[in-house]
């Protein structure tokens, strides 16, 4: 990666290549075009020979990352289509939505969310690429285990009117009581809200392929110190969602998933139940 001070947060950087990877060994038509993720991390030439970026091995996991974001692209695209203004990006990481979309009015509002360093790192590097990005764009560098909220709201989000929020491939990283406050806080958002938040189930639940998959994934967080820390039941987040004072909360399964994006590919690309999306609205 270019040399311009601290670096993003790794995973960040995986799921970016992975999302790059997609359009070169992934059949046509990819399930995402984000042509930007590769240039805005700017990998050593050498990085389609790591290990986590084998085309056959990470088949699952490079579905499951462009599945992430083609869901959320699609919410967002449907609730700035119906009128909301407000899209708020929770552990935006690398996230290209923006970036795909420099031509937003100044009327919709893209507040991404993050840890302070990968934040500081994606704002210097667009500006060193000289990529436009929309009027409405707000960076918000924030610790979720912290005072994020007060941060987002500091940033200018409107509580009191709609919005549309995401929160992909955060839950596991957090605390219990973390991912419980976050989606509290999110409930008190206007009527008219949406959340989208990925969670993953525990390994009861997993076949035995997901599970070693899990395995893996785990062990490889844990040892850059960030371990996995909460796992959900579908049925437990449901009930979490609803507790906190959400009106209506379903979890979009990895079926719904597959057959509205990944039906009758020729490549096979499919994702797996080791993740999966909790949809909630505000009362």
């Amino acid at each position: 990666m270019t040399g311009i001070g601290a670096v993003p947060d790794h995973t960040a950087v995986r799921v970016a290549l992975w999302r790059a990877r997609h359009l070169e060994v992934d059949a046509a038509p990819p399930v995402l075009d984000d042509s930007l993720a590769l240039r805005l991390v700017d990998p050593e030439p050498d990085w389609r020979d790591r290990p986590d970026m084998d085309p056959d091995t990470t088949r699952g996991a490079r579905a499951g990352m462009v599945a992430r974001a083609r869901v959320v692209d699609d919410l967002v695209d449907e609730a700035f289509a119906a009128g909301v203004t407000q899209d708020v990006v929770l552990g935006a990481g690398l996230d290209t939505y923006a970036l795909r979309h420099p031509d937003l009015g100044p009327d919709r509002r893209v507040f991404e969310v993050d840890q302070p360093g990968t934040s500081a790192w994606k704002q210097r590097r667009i500006a060193e690429l000289a990529l436009p990005t929309p009027t409405g764009l707000r960076f918000v560098p924030a610790d979720f285990e912290g005072d994020w909220w007060g941060s987002l709201l500091a940033a200018g989000l409107d509580a009191g009117r709609p919005a549309v929020v995401s929160s992909t491939g955060v839950s596991m990283y957090l605390t219990d009581e973390a991912n419980t406050a976050t989606l509290a806080a999110l409930a008190r958002l206007a009527p008219g809200s949406t959340v989208a938040m990925t969670f993953q189930p525990p390994s009861e639940l997993l076949t035995h392929a997901e599970r070693r998959f899990r395995d893996l994934s785990a062990a490889g967080a844990a040892a850059a110190g960030t371990p996995f820390r909460s796992f959900y039941a579908p049925d437990e987040i449901v009930a979490r969602a609803r507790s906190v004072g959400f009106r209506e909360a379903r979890v979009l399964t990895a079926a719904e998933v597959n057959a509205r994006y990944f039906d009758d590919r020729p490549d096979g690309l499919r994702v797996t139940g080791a993740e999966e999306f909790l949809l909630a609205t505000t009362q």
